[in-house]
């Protein structure tokens, strides 16, 4: 039996299809909250999974694409950044993304948010991020995650 995407998911792959990936997003029978969850489920090390974590930089909300084997420092990513750097509430993240918490992925939100990236996912040969819900995935690499989310690389420790 098929199961069909979210819509969520269905807006993801549009994007990404838009952005020149080929859009795949795989659904996982389970929901995939964290990162050692959805390496788990696609079998690769923590750090290829790609988190979308949304901040906010001075009061801006921005988004941050870290290694799954990351924690951030708001202290010295917001000095990387240049200002101050705290995590967004949950009804934030939602509002700006249109995905829940657990599921945000890199693309397909209702605006463009400033988007960074951890350089620490370039030394993974694929990386795999969230399709918009808890249950999706797409795989990528880290010159097209930049690509397709027209992001600038940072440390983020």
């Amino acid at each position: 039996m098929t199961r069909s995407l979210h819509p969520n998911a269905h807006r993801v792959s549009d994007t990404l299809i838009a952005r020149g990936h080929h859009g795949l997003i795989v659904q996982q029978p389970e929901t995939v909250h964290t990162a050692e969850q959805a390496a788990a489920a696609v079998g690769v090390e923590v750090g290829a999974i790609v988190k979308s974590l949304v901040f906010l930089l001075d009061d801006d909300p921005i988004l941050l694409l870290v290694s799954g084997a990351h924690r951030v420092s708001v202290e010295r990513t917001g000095e990387r950044l240049g200002g101050e750097l705290v995590p967004a509430s949950p009804d934030l993240v939602t509002e700006v993304t249109g995905q829940p918490l657990g599921g945000v992925a890199p693309l397909g939100h209702p605006t463009n948010l400033p988007t960074y990236i951890d350089r620490a996912l370039q030394h993974h040969q694929d990386l795999w991020a969230s399709g918009g819900c808890p249950n999706t995935l797409f795989r990528t690499v880290y010159s097209e995650l930049m690509r397709i989310t027209a992001a600038i690389d940072i440390d983020v420790d």
